[in-house]
């Protein structure tokens, strides 16, 4: 049976838009203005996070960006690991994934994946399949990598979920300098 883990870098009051700024967004960039260090301690724990997963989920934006930023062709033990992992993408008009390892699901297979993956299922970026996954009680874990950032405005992870999102937190540690992992689980 698996279990899905929502992975996602927030900023202190929880905006997940554009941390790498690829839009007009007033604040986009805010994950680039981490120092060096901090972002090689991310990579870690990321790459790490990949080696336990039994599969990747994704929406198709999250997907298409992967593919765009070159994840397929890159080299290295991360870029090696997400290449060999099952991807899930959750998209309607997505035809011909070209990523190895790719399947399109549609929403209504959400449920079966937890049936048919044995394993962790990490959810990268995603928002809007984030927030479904959330309205339909499908978040087992939700692992948090704060920015000590505020941005005042943006797109928050949770905007738009509607219902309580019991959780019980189980870890919280630093990374780098000045990051902060916080991981809650359904109790």
């Amino acid at each position: 049976m698996g279990k899905i883990i929502v992975s996602e870098n927030v900023t202190i009051d929880g905006v997940v838009q554009d941390p790498i700024g690829e839009s007009a967004f007033d604040h986009s960039g805010w994950f680039n203005r981490l120092p060096g260090l901090d972002r090689e301690a991310w990579a870690a724990v990321l790459h790490e996070e990949a080696v336990r997963a039994a599969a990747l989920l994704m929406g198709r934006r999250t997907y298409e960006w992967f593919v765009g930023a070159g994840w397929p062709s890159r080299t290295g033990a991360w870029a090696d690991r997400l290449r060999t992992l099952p991807k899930h993408v959750v998209a309607t008009d997505l035809r011909a994934p070209t990523w190895e390892n790719t399947t399109v699901v549609d929403s209504a297979g959400l449920k079966s994946l937890e049936a048919d993956v044995d394993g962790d299922i990490v959810v990268y970026g995603s928002g809007r399949l984030v927030r479904t996954l959330f309205d339909v009680d499908l978040v087992d874990e939700l692992r948090l990598m704060v920015c000590p950032v505020v941005l005042g405005s943006g797109a928050g992870l949770f905007a738009g979920v509607t219902g309580e999102l019991p959780m019980q937190l189980v870890d919280a540690r630093t990374v780098g300098g000045a990051l902060a992992l916080l991981t809650y689980r359904r109790p």
